[in-house]
């Protein structure tokens, strides 16, 4: 299956005032996420004790990895290990910011991922 970043062909799972959440799980083990990050926001942080993500970056902003903060860009890619706190922010207050994330699945109505308070 050939999907595109602006496409994944999966399921909104989310759809609120910070962020557009799609989730395309046709692969046994793997989801394949795409966020699209609204302007001026930023996501609530969390971490995965035994997951690592893959964010791959198709707008400008930041993100927090660990006790680390960068900058992302279009082409950026950020490797997540297991047990790091991450975050997204989007700096821009006209533009939403997209990124696609793989993971292992796991079942998103629980709390796998621990949410920094």
């Amino acid at each position: 299956m050939r999907v595109s970043v602006e496409n994944i062909e999966g399921e909104i799972v989310k759809d609120n005032e910070t962020y557009i959440l799609e989730d395309n799980n046709t692969l046994e083990n793997l989801t394949l996420s795409r966020t699209i990050l609204k302007p001026g926001m930023k996501t609530r942080g969390h971490s995965h004790e035994s997951q690592e993500e893959v964010y791959f970056f198709h707008g400008y902003g930041g993100m927090v990895l660990g006790e680390n903060s960068m900058t992302v860009e279009p082409g950026s890619v950020v490797l997540i290990p297991k047990g790091t706190f991450h975050q997204v922010i989007n700096f821009d207050k006209e533009k939403s910011l997209s990124f696609v994330c793989v993971f292992e699945k796991y079942d998103r109505s629980s709390d796998v991922a621990e949410y920094k308070k």
